[in-house]
C-alpha cells in the first residue's frame, strides 16, 4: 500500500498558520500560550509567558519557516514579535514582561534568557541591528554581574582555591525593582540546570560577536554545571528536566568545539546518549528523566528539538553518525506531534469573553500547525492542558529549519546532500521515493562536486547513475562522491527498500513498529484519542469526536506550573 511522504515544507506551512493566527491583534500580535481545545467551546487565553519567552522563540520560529517556504507572509507578525522583544528592558540589562492584567508579579526568570538571547543573536546575525547588539551585550554583562563566583572551597581539612571560573545564579527569579527575593522561587527546583539553559545562547553570542564577557560567563556556567552543581553523574545521567539538560548539552558541545576543549564535547555526547537511551528509535523523548515512572511520561516536542540541535552541534564537533538519529527523529515523532487538523474542536464564535486576554474565536482554525507538549508514542494526549503548547511552537520550527539548512549544504564548493528529504536549493534539488520506493534523485544546480550521505536503512546494495549511466561507487566517509557535474545533471541513488516490523518498549509499553526504510508507517497498539502514524496515502484520518455540549469550560483548570 502507498504511504505519505515526509513533507518538511508542509510542516513549515502549517507552523506559519499557527504562528500568524494564534496571536492577539488588539495587543500588537502578542502570542497566546494557553490553548484549551477539549472544552466546549474551546478557548485561548493569555498568560505571563506570552510576553516573556514566546515573543523571542516565536520570532526565531517564524524567521525559520519563512526561509523554508521562501515567503514574506507573516512579516507583520514577525516584526511585531521583534517590537515586543525590544520593549521592557530594565535593571542589570534584564528583560521584564509587560504589566498586563494577566501578568501578576513582574519578574525576570533566568531560564528565559535562553530564548531571549537566542532571538537577539539571530537578529544580529541576519540584520546586524545596533539595538539587538546593545541589548544582547548589556544582557550578557548584567548576567555576569549577577552570578556568584565560587573562589574557595572551605572544607573540614582546609581552604582550597578554585582555579577555574565557576559561576551560578543565587536564585531563579529576579523581581523588578526589588532584585533577588529569596522568599520567592519558581518552585520547579533544579535551579542550576534551568538557569543553565542559556549556555548555548551565551556561547553563540561569543561566536558571532567575539564578546569576551560572553566566553567568560559561558565558561563559568559550564564549569559549575559539570562540577559543583552535582547535576550530572560521570556517565552524563541526571534526574530531571530533559529540555533543559539537552539544551545545556548543546551549549557544552559548541563551547567545547570553539575552545577545543574535548571535556565539554565529550560530556555533551554522554548527555545526548543518555537521553537517546530513554527515547524511542523514532524520536519520542521523555519530558523528564527518572522523575515519574516512565509509563507516566509524555513527550514535550521541545525535547525532540533539543536532541536535533544538540545532534548538529556534536556532528560539527566530529560525531557524524548522529545524522541517522536526526533523520529518524525529524521525519517521525517531530512530524507526527504537529496538529494537522482542528475538525474535532468545538467552536462558538458568538461567545463573548468575560475577562481580559481571553478569546473563543476560530480556535479550530488557529490551532492547526501547533505542536504537542504531551505526546505519547502513538497519540497526542488531549487530556493534558499542554496538549498544544506555546513553547513547542517556538522550538519545533527551529528544528525543522536546522534540518532544512543542512539537507543541502555547501561546504567551500562541495555540496552535501545530508538527508533523504526533498528540498530545492540553488546548488541542487533533491527528490525522494521514500517511503514507497528506495531512491533519491539529485538534480545539479551550481553544484560541481556532490556528496550524497548514505544511511544504515539503505543497506549495501546501492547503485548510482548520472544521466541514466551507471557510475562506480566512490566513497568519502559515509558519503558517495560524484564530481565533474554540470547544471541539470541528474544523479540517481537506488537501493532495495523493505517493510519490516520491529518490537520496541517505549514509555513502558511494548510496541510493534512498522518501518519502511527510515519512516515509521504504522504503530501498534494504536493510540487514542488523536491517533499518530496514520500514514496510508489517501486514507481518511481518524480524529476524536467533538466535546459534548457543556464540557469543561473552567478557565483556570491548568495546573499551577503553567510552563515548564
Amino acid at each position: 500500500m502507498p504511504y505519505e511522504k515526509f513533507d518538511l515544507d508542509q510542516s513549515a506551512e502549517l507552523a506559519l498558520n499557527y504562528l500568524t493566527k494564534m496571536v492577539d491583534k488588539d495587543e500588537d500580535y502578542l502570542p497566546y500560550w494557553l490553548v484549551r481545545i477539549t472544552s466546549n467551546p474551546a478557548w485561548i487565553k493569555h498568560c505571563r509567558v506570552d510576553d516573556a519567552e514566546l515573543v523571542a522563540s516565536w520570532y526565531n520560529a517564524i524567521v525559520g519557516v519563512q526561509e523554508i517556504l521562501g515567503t514574506s507572509r507573516g512579516a507583520n507578525v514577525r516584526e511585531a514579535f521583534k517590537r515586543h522583544l525590544y520593549k521592557h528592558w530594565g535593571e542589570h540589562g534584564l528583560r521584564f514582561h509587560a504589566d498586563y492584567p494577566w501578568s501578576n508579579t513582574i519578574h525576570h526568570a533566568f531560564h528565559e534568557d535562553a530564548y531571549i538571547l537566542a532571538a537577539l543573536n539571530l537578529i544580529i546575525e541576519r540584520d546586524g541591528e545596533r539595538k539587538a547588539k546593545k541589548l544582547a551585550a548589556d544582557l550578557v554583562r548584567g548576567l555576569r554581574g549577577l552570578v556568584y563566583e565560587r573562589k574557595i572551597r572551605t572544607f573540614w581539612s582546609g581552604d582550597y582555591p578554585i582555579n577555574q571560573p565557576v559561576y551560578e545564579f543565587p536564585n531563579d527569579v529576579f523581581i523588578k525593582g526589588k532584585g533577588f527575593d529569596f522568599t520567592r522561587v519558581t518552585g520547579r527546583g533544579e535551579e542550576s540546570i534551568r538557569n543553565g539553559m542559556m549556555l548555548h545562547a551565551v556561547v553563540k553570542h561569543w561566536q558571532i560577536t567575539g564578546d569576551a564577557v560572553s566566553l567568560d560567563l559561558a565558561t563559568g556556567l559550564a564549569n559549575h554545571l559539570l562540577g559543583m552543581s552535582r547535576y550530572f553523574n560521570h556517565k552524563g545521567e541526571f534526574f530531571g528536566h530533559v529540555h533543559s539538560a539537552v539544551w545545556v548539552a548543546s551549549g557544552l558541545a559548541l563551547l567545547g568545539r570553539l575552545t577545543q576543549n574535548e571535556r565539554y564535547v565529550g560530556f555533551a555526547e554522554k548527555i545526548h546518549d543518555y537521553v537517546a537511551s530513554l527515547s524511542s528509535s523514532f524520536g519520542w523523548v521523555p519530558e523528564y528523566a527518572q522523575w515519574h515512572p516512565m509509563s507516566e511520561e509524555h513527550c514535550e516536542t521541545c525535547c525532540i528539538k533539543d536532541m536535533i540541535e544538540c545532534g548538529f552541534e556534536l556532528i560539527d564537533a566530529g560525531h557524524e553518525a548522529i545524522y541517522d538519529l536526526i533523520n529518524r527523529f525529524v521525519r517521525n515523532q517531530l512530524y507526527e506531534q504537529q496538529l494537522k487538523t482542528g475538525e474535532f474542536i468545538a467552536v462558538d464564535n458568538t461567545r463573548k469573553p468575560g475577562e481580559p486576554g481571553l478569546t473563543y474565536e476560530d480556535v479550530d482554525k488557529r490551532v492547526v500547525g501547533g505542536w504537542s507538549g504531551g505526546g505519547e508514542p502513538n497519540s497526542i494526549s488531549l487530556a493534558r492542558f499542554r496538549s498544544v503548547a506555546g513553547c513547542c511552537v517556538g522550538t519545533a520550527p527551529q528544528a525543522l529549519h536546522r534540518v532544512w539548512q543542512r539537507t543541502v549544504e555547501n561546504r567551500k564548493g562541495t555540496v552535501y546532500v545530508n538527508f533523504p528529504i526533498e528540498r530545492k536549493a540553488r546548488e541542487a534539488t533533491v527528490r525522494i521515493g521514500y517511503p514507497n520506493e528506495g531512491w533519491l534523485k539529485v538534480t545539479a544546480g551550481t553544484a560541481r562536486r556532490l556528496r550524497i550521505r548514505t544511511f544504515p536503512f539503505m543497506g549495501e546494495r546501492l547503485s548510482l547513475a548520472v544521466n541514466g549511466k551507471d557510475r562506480p561507487l566512490l566513497w568519502e566517509g559515509a558519503c558517495l562522491k560524484v564530481d565533474g557535474l554540470k547544471k541539470g545533471d541528474a544523479i540517481l541513488l537506488q537501493h532495495p527498500l523493505r517493510e519490516d516490523v520491529r518490537r520496541e518498549t517505549v514509555r513502558g509499553v511494548n510496541y510493534e513498529v512498522t518501518w519502511k526504510g527510515c519512516d515509521v508507517v504504522g504503530l501498534s497498539p494504536r493510540g487514542n484519542p488523536l491517533v499518530l502514524y496514520q500514514r496510508v496515502l489517501g486514507q481518511r484520518k481518524e480524529i476524536p469526536p467533538r466535546p459534548a455540549a457543556g464540557g469543561d469550560t473552567k478557565l483556570n483548570a491548568a495546573p499551577t506550573e503553567q510552563k515548564r
